[in-house]
């Protein structure tokens, strides 16, 4: 006799499941579509502020950014998508000073964690929401971000 009892006891719990599922269906089924026409409406797509896109360094008018090339975003990032190239030079006052002459970002291999940003002191970096980011040959993906003949903004 509990063996019969087990029995239908599993097996009403089962279509009760079934149930609730199939309900749960019918009611995302009637409900309002929220599917974006995505190549055609590329341009009036909302995009918002948090999203992490890409990686960009941010630049003024006059190309100057704020990045000393101190390599704290190299340091904390994860899996070594930054590296940022440097030479020391010699002002005219004789103190030598730090130069970036070249900033790697690989998209390919980036966790989007935004551990690169939140440490930078300068606030130098940030995420875009730009979100093409396809391309058909992995070597795109390594991108540069100074830009040509930008040098750090004097204070």
């Amino acid at each position: 006799m509990n063996s019969i009892s087990q029995y239908f006891r599993s097996f009403f719990k089962g279509l009760q499941s079934l149930l609730i599922g199939m309900g749960t269906t019918l009611k995302i089924f009637f409900r309002k579509k929220t599917t974006e026409c995505y190549p055609e409406n590329r341009k009036e797509l909302p995009m918002y502020d948090r999203y992490r896109g890409t990686l960009i360094m941010i630049h003024n008018e006059n190309n100057e950014h704020h990045c000393v090339a101190c390599g704290i975003c190299q340091t904390n990032c994860p899996n070594n998508t930054i590296h940022v190239y440097s030479q020391t030079t010699t002002n005219a006052e004789g103190k030598n000073i730090k130069e970036l002459t070249k900033y790697e970002y690989d998209l390919g291999s980036c966790l989007f964690c935004q551990l690169c940003v939140r440490t930078c002191p300068q606030q130098a970096i940030t995420f875009s929401t730009k979100f093409e980011n396809a391309v058909f040959t992995k070597s795109k993906l390594i991108q540069k971000l100074n830009h040509e003949g930008s040098h750090l903004e004097k204070k």
